[in-house]
């Protein structure tokens, strides 16, 4: 996945429309990966899950999470 700051200043000069504030840009990313992660989360079989400590239950909670829930859960 290509950095949203690089494709955004490489843009740029050719964009006619306003270009959104770039902390708003950033957590935008933020959201699209936590999409992306809980995404392959869920494709996981419980061998995977257990390599990396992580129960079915727990995964689907992560998994069920709105994309602008970007806080820790332990």
């Amino acid at each position: 996945m290509e950095d949203p700051m690089a494709i955004l200043s490489a843009l740029r000069p050719h964009l006619h429309w306003p270009v959104p504030s770039l902390p708003r840009l950033a957590r935008f990313g933020l959201m699209w990966r936590a999409v992306a992660t809980r995404r392959q989360l869920a494709e996981m079989d419980d061998r995977m899950l257990r390599d990396i400590g992580i129960s079915r239950a727990d995964a689907l909670q992560e998994v069920e999470r709105a994309p602008w829930d970007l806080g820790r859960r332990i």
